[in-house]
Protein backbone atom coordinates (compact mmCIF):
# COMPACT_ATOMS: atom_id res chain seq x y z
CA UNK A 1 0.00 0.00 0.00
CA UNK A 2 1.10 3.51 -1.36
CA UNK A 3 0.78 6.29 1.50
CA UNK A 4 -1.15 9.70 0.37
CA UNK A 5 2.41 11.63 1.18
CA UNK A 6 4.44 9.36 -1.05
CA UNK A 7 2.58 10.28 -4.31
CA UNK A 8 3.80 13.71 -3.87
CA UNK A 9 1.07 16.10 -5.44
CA UNK A 10 -2.31 15.26 -5.06
CA UNK A 11 -4.61 16.90 -7.78
CA UNK A 12 -7.47 18.36 -7.19
CA UNK A 13 -10.83 15.34 -7.29
CA UNK A 14 -13.06 16.47 -10.52
CA UNK A 15 -16.00 18.76 -9.75
CA UNK A 16 -19.62 18.03 -10.46
CA UNK A 17 -22.25 20.48 -11.29
CA UNK A 18 -26.13 20.24 -10.43
CA UNK A 19 -27.63 18.28 -13.22
CA UNK A 20 -29.91 19.30 -15.92
CA UNK A 21 -33.21 17.79 -13.68
CA UNK A 22 -31.95 18.87 -10.18
CA UNK A 23 -35.22 20.80 -9.88
CA UNK A 24 -37.66 17.73 -10.73
CA UNK A 25 -35.84 16.36 -7.61
CA UNK A 26 -36.14 19.26 -5.59
CA UNK A 27 -39.15 20.94 -6.42
CA UNK A 28 -41.02 17.97 -8.34
CA UNK A 29 -44.61 19.90 -8.00
CA UNK A 30 -43.61 22.48 -9.98
CA UNK A 31 -42.32 19.99 -12.44
CA UNK A 32 -45.77 18.25 -12.86
CA UNK A 33 -44.85 15.36 -10.29
CA UNK A 34 -47.15 15.14 -7.27
CA UNK A 35 -45.37 12.90 -4.62
CA UNK A 36 -45.28 14.95 -1.86
CA UNK A 37 -47.78 14.65 0.74
CA UNK A 38 -46.88 18.30 1.70
CA UNK A 39 -45.14 20.72 -0.16
CA UNK A 40 -44.36 23.69 1.58
CA UNK A 41 -44.13 25.97 -1.30
CA UNK A 42 -43.35 30.07 -1.56
CA UNK A 43 -46.06 30.91 0.80
CA UNK A 44 -44.42 31.40 4.53
CA UNK A 45 -47.21 32.69 6.36
CA UNK A 46 -50.43 31.51 7.88
CA UNK A 47 -53.87 33.63 8.51
CA UNK A 48 -52.53 34.41 11.96
CA UNK A 49 -49.09 35.75 10.98
CA UNK A 50 -48.16 38.67 12.16
CA UNK A 51 -46.46 41.67 9.92
CA UNK A 52 -46.15 43.36 7.36
CA UNK A 53 -47.75 41.52 4.34
CA UNK A 54 -44.94 41.96 1.44
CA UNK A 55 -44.01 40.13 -2.28
CA UNK A 56 -40.36 39.43 -3.35
CA UNK A 57 -39.55 38.15 -6.60
CA UNK A 58 -37.05 38.24 -9.06
CA UNK A 59 -35.66 36.71 -12.41
CA UNK A 60 -31.83 35.03 -12.08
CA UNK A 61 -29.57 35.66 -15.21
CA UNK A 62 -26.70 34.15 -16.48
CA UNK A 63 -23.59 35.74 -17.12
CA UNK A 64 -24.22 36.17 -20.79
CA UNK A 65 -27.17 37.32 -19.91
CA UNK A 66 -30.06 34.53 -20.41
CA UNK A 67 -33.06 34.22 -18.09
CA UNK A 68 -31.87 31.18 -15.78
CA UNK A 69 -35.65 29.13 -16.50
CA UNK A 70 -35.14 25.93 -14.02
CA UNK A 71 -33.59 27.27 -10.90
CA UNK A 72 -34.12 26.33 -6.91
CA UNK A 73 -34.58 29.04 -4.39
CA UNK A 74 -34.82 28.72 -0.83
CA UNK A 75 -35.42 31.91 1.53
CA UNK A 76 -34.73 31.64 5.29
CA UNK A 77 -35.68 34.77 7.38
CA UNK A 78 -36.55 36.15 10.95
CA UNK A 79 -40.60 37.20 11.46
CA UNK A 80 -41.99 40.55 12.60
CA UNK A 81 -40.23 40.32 15.28
CA UNK A 82 -36.84 39.88 14.24
CA UNK A 83 -36.76 36.57 15.33
CA UNK A 84 -35.99 33.14 13.95
CA UNK A 85 -37.93 29.87 14.28
CA UNK A 86 -35.23 27.92 15.54
CA UNK A 87 -33.97 26.86 18.62
CA UNK A 88 -30.71 27.60 18.24
CA UNK A 89 -32.36 31.77 17.96
CA UNK A 90 -31.33 32.64 21.58
CA UNK A 91 -32.51 36.32 21.40
CA UNK A 92 -35.12 37.61 23.88
CA UNK A 93 -38.57 38.81 23.27
CA UNK A 94 -41.58 37.46 21.43
CA UNK A 95 -41.62 34.70 18.48
CA UNK A 96 -44.48 34.57 15.81
CA UNK A 97 -45.16 31.01 15.78
CA UNK A 98 -47.31 31.06 13.38
CA UNK A 99 -44.46 32.34 11.02
CA UNK A 100 -42.49 29.13 9.36
CA UNK A 101 -39.93 31.05 7.99
CA UNK A 102 -38.59 28.70 5.61
CA UNK A 103 -39.82 28.60 1.51
CA UNK A 104 -38.63 27.07 -0.86
CA UNK A 105 -39.80 27.61 -4.87
CA UNK A 106 -38.21 27.45 -8.49
CA UNK A 107 -37.91 29.90 -11.20
CA UNK A 108 -40.88 30.06 -14.02
CA UNK A 109 -40.48 27.48 -16.66
CA UNK A 110 -41.59 30.27 -18.93
CA UNK A 111 -40.89 33.44 -17.47
CA UNK A 112 -37.70 32.83 -15.43
CA UNK A 113 -40.15 34.50 -12.41
CA UNK A 114 -39.54 33.36 -8.77
CA UNK A 115 -41.64 34.78 -5.92
CA UNK A 116 -41.97 34.32 -2.58
CA UNK A 117 -45.34 35.48 -0.67
CA UNK A 118 -43.87 36.42 3.13
CA UNK A 119 -43.98 39.06 5.71
CA UNK A 120 -41.47 41.72 6.13
CA UNK A 121 -39.07 41.00 9.09
CA UNK A 122 -38.09 42.59 12.09
CA UNK A 123 -34.15 43.92 12.64
CA UNK A 124 -32.43 41.05 13.87
CA UNK A 125 -29.55 41.77 17.20
CA UNK A 126 -26.03 42.60 16.31
CA UNK A 127 -23.18 40.19 17.34
CA UNK A 128 -20.71 40.67 19.03
CA UNK A 129 -21.64 44.54 19.80
CA UNK A 130 -22.12 45.15 16.34
CA UNK A 131 -25.53 47.18 14.83
CA UNK A 132 -28.28 45.04 14.71
CA UNK A 133 -28.66 44.03 11.56
CA UNK A 134 -31.52 45.89 8.88
CA UNK A 135 -34.51 43.36 8.01
CA UNK A 136 -33.63 41.18 5.38
CA UNK A 137 -34.07 37.63 3.25
CA UNK A 138 -31.04 34.83 2.84
CA UNK A 139 -31.56 33.28 -0.50
CA UNK A 140 -29.72 29.82 -1.48
CA UNK A 141 -29.59 29.24 -4.78
CA UNK A 142 -29.16 25.87 -7.02
CA UNK A 143 -28.85 25.55 -10.51
CA UNK A 144 -27.97 23.28 -13.81
CA UNK A 145 -24.40 24.04 -13.71
CA UNK A 146 -23.39 25.51 -10.36
CA UNK A 147 -20.78 23.87 -8.88
CA UNK A 148 -21.53 25.20 -5.24
CA UNK A 149 -25.21 26.39 -4.33
CA UNK A 150 -24.68 30.22 -4.01
CA UNK A 151 -25.60 32.19 -0.85
CA UNK A 152 -26.97 35.89 -0.57
CA UNK A 153 -29.15 38.25 0.88
CA UNK A 154 -31.92 40.74 -0.09
CA UNK A 155 -32.34 44.06 1.80
CA UNK A 156 -35.09 46.36 1.20
CA UNK A 157 -34.80 49.35 -0.76
CA UNK A 158 -37.14 51.52 1.61
CA UNK A 159 -35.34 50.60 4.57
CA UNK A 160 -32.28 53.15 3.66
CA UNK A 161 -31.49 54.13 7.18
CA UNK A 162 -31.42 50.82 8.53
CA UNK A 163 -29.38 49.75 5.61
CA UNK A 164 -26.77 51.88 6.29
CA UNK A 165 -25.91 50.65 9.71
CA UNK A 166 -26.07 47.06 8.54
CA UNK A 167 -22.79 45.50 9.57
CA UNK A 168 -22.75 43.07 6.81
CA UNK A 169 -23.66 45.37 3.74
CA UNK A 170 -20.98 47.99 5.23
CA UNK A 171 -17.87 45.17 4.92
CA UNK A 172 -18.77 45.34 1.14
CA UNK A 173 -16.41 48.28 0.37
CA UNK A 174 -17.87 49.31 -3.16
CA UNK A 175 -20.99 50.89 -3.19
CA UNK A 176 -21.84 50.15 -6.31
CA UNK A 177 -21.74 45.99 -5.13
CA UNK A 178 -23.78 46.82 -2.13
CA UNK A 179 -26.41 47.89 -4.58
CA UNK A 180 -27.38 44.05 -5.97
CA UNK A 181 -28.27 43.58 -3.32
CA UNK A 182 -31.31 46.13 -2.75
CA UNK A 183 -34.56 45.21 -3.60
CA UNK A 184 -36.81 47.64 -5.59
CA UNK A 185 -39.59 48.58 -3.96
CA UNK A 186 -43.35 48.86 -5.73
CA UNK A 187 -46.64 48.59 -4.42
CA UNK A 188 -49.06 46.16 -6.49
CA UNK A 189 -51.99 45.75 -6.57
CA UNK A 190 -52.51 47.14 -3.02
CA UNK A 191 -49.57 44.46 -1.63
CA UNK A 192 -45.78 45.89 -1.19
CA UNK A 193 -43.50 44.26 -3.83
CA UNK A 194 -40.14 44.39 -3.89
CA UNK A 195 -37.84 43.42 -6.68
CA UNK A 196 -34.05 42.01 -6.92
CA UNK A 197 -32.82 40.35 -10.05
CA UNK A 198 -29.64 37.90 -9.50
CA UNK A 199 -27.12 38.06 -11.64
CA UNK A 200 -24.29 34.73 -11.34
CA UNK A 201 -21.40 36.63 -13.52
CA UNK A 202 -20.87 39.71 -15.34
CA UNK A 203 -20.66 43.24 -14.64
CA UNK A 204 -23.73 43.10 -12.70
CA UNK A 205 -23.04 40.08 -10.60
CA UNK A 206 -24.94 40.02 -7.19
CA UNK A 207 -22.65 39.77 -3.86
CA UNK A 208 -22.47 35.94 -2.84
CA UNK A 209 -21.51 35.20 0.67
CA UNK A 210 -19.21 32.19 1.32
CA UNK A 211 -20.99 30.16 4.44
Amino acid sequence: MIAPNELGYLPETPSQTAGPYVHIGLIPRQAGFDIFENSLGAALLGPDTKGERIRIEGRIFDGTGAIVRDALVEIWQADSHGRFNHPADQQQGPRDESFRGWGRTGTDFESGLWFFETIKPGRIAGRRGHSRMAPHVTLWIVARGINNALSTRLYFGDEAAANAEDPVLRIIEQPERRKTLIARYEMRDGKPTYILDIHLQGAQETVFFDV
